[in-house]
């Protein structure tokens, strides 16, 4: 995704083993613990060998021309000053539990660090914990999403290594997102995080509110949003109305691509057993065997191409759209918070209206929360307009790569049957060619 250390550049390692589960619920609630997502790629598909015969492209088409709009509102990458990779995760079994860890590599020229390199291990509840923190000290700044604690049944088998595979790059991409934002990347939690060992990381995360003071929050954060507010400014009544089509249309496309990839690996199994059927026919049909093993080649040709266009379904374009399913989810929580600080406004207020206090203690109440209030519309005014560049560049990139995997496919597909056509004019041809003897 755009604007992330580059997830292909990374080449991870297996998992130490592979530990199967039981997947008998419809969907299984998971605690903190455990390392599950709910998207995955398909392990039936195998890897199969790429199509290297001479095919045009295209590589002149208008979608190798394209350039991004945005293009020079990219920010200037030199200016980065710490990169982050997620790799090489590992499997642990103990007597009690069995989760995944992955490595953290970090490098960084802030001068707030101690080193320009730390190695440090963590696992999904550590990453869990952070964003916590994160929205906890930025309640109106929006945090990336993690992938969700739960697993569908039947969508992956436990910590397979395509799962494990498609959890690190969302991780990667959680934490370069955090790195990139300048004021989350300077969270003296994410440092933490970034450059202490386990033991270390475990210490500091008991020295934070404790479970009874997170649940306070939450009643008091649901008790605003059933008052509501009286007068919420328009702009972010229109961010509301904005946020709550867009996850509409997200969830829509998201459940219809997770549709087409299932009905396009069915597909592909049946490929499969396509072009074997057509060389085991060529058998017994001396006249027709070179044509039937022609066919034969060219369904074989095309089955691995459309594993590819499957895999960049699988791989990129489905994961991209649930990532901003649940990004759409992380706004709407961030505009709940931002409701919530108004409604405490609005309740000193009408409590000073009324004299039901002490009127110089409401007042300085009043005024500490006029000034975060304040604070807390411009940092969402001002990442609401960092999201909305981050995921039109992100979704145009996949859109594109998207369509560009499918102009590919297509092209090779016909060149194959182009192929395979004239092959048969020319045999044909020559069969209906009138012999010397004939003349």
């Amino acid at each position: 995704m755009s604007g992330n250390v580059a997830d292909s550049a990374i080449s991870p390692t297996s998992p130490a083993q592979t530990i199967p589960a039981d997947l008998s619920g419809q969907m299984l609630e998971l605690d903190e613990d455990d390392d599950l997502e709910v998207f995955s790629k398909d392990t039936s598909i195998t890897d199969g060998g790429s199509f290297n015969a001479s095919m045009p492209t295209s590589p002149g088409s208008m979608i190798n021309q394209y350039k991004f709009d945005e293009e020079d509102e990219q920010e200037d990458p030199g200016a980065k000053d710490i990169f982050i990779t997620v790799d090489n995760p590992e499997s642990h079994v103990t007597t009690i539990e069995t989760f995944i860890t992955y490595r953290v590599l970090t490098k960084t020229t802030r001068s707030e660090f101690d080193s320009s390199e730390y190695e440090v291990r963590r696992r999904y509840q550590d990453f869990l914990w952070l964003k916590g923190r994160l929205e906890e000290a930025n309640p109106t700044l929006i945090v990336h999403p993690l992938p969700e604690k739960f697993v569908m049944k039947g969508m992956v088998e436990r910590f397979n290594d395509d799962f494990i595979e498609t959890r690190r790059r969302a991780l990667h991409r959680f934490l370069n997102r955090v790195s990139e934002h300048p004021i989350l990347s300077c969270n003296e939690d994410f440092k933490i995080f970034l450059t202490a060992q386990a033991w270390e990381l475990t210490s500091h995360k008991k020295q934070g509110p404790g479970f009874l003071s997170r649940m306070g929050d939450t009643v008091r954060a649901v008790a605003a949003s059933v008052r509501g507010v009286k007068s919420r400014p328009e702009e972010f009544n229109s961010m509301q109305e904005y946020v709550e089509a867009f996850s509409q249309k997200m969830t829509s496309l998201d459940r219809i691509t997770q549709r087409i990839v299932k009905e396009e690996r069915e597909y592909l199994e049946e490929l499969k057993e396509y072009a074997p059927t057509y060389t085991l026919w060529s058998g017994s049909e001396e006249e027709l065997a070179e044509p039937l093993k022609g066919v034969a080649s060219c369904v074989d040709r095309c089955f691995q191409e459309t594993e590819e266009q499957v895999r960049q379904f699988s791989d990129t374009l489905a994961p991209a759209l649930h990532e901003y399913v649940l990004s759409a989810e992380t706004l709407k929580a961030v505009l709940r918070r931002r409701d919530f600080i108004q409604a405490e406004l609005e309740a000193k207020n009408e409590a000073l209206a009324a004299k039901r206090a002490d009127r110089d203690a409401l007042k300085e109440e009043i005024d500490k929360l006029e000034d975060r209030m304040e604070w807390a519309n411009n940092a969402l005014k001002g990442d609401w307009s960092r999201w909305q560049r981050s995921m039109r560049t992100d979704l145009k990139e996949v859109f594109i790569t998207t369509a560009q995997k499918n102009v590919d496919h297509y092209e090779k597909c016909l060149a194959v049957w182009e192929s395979f056509l004239l092959s048969m004019r020319s045999e044909v041809g020559d069969i209906n060619q009138p012999s010397s003897d004939d003349s």
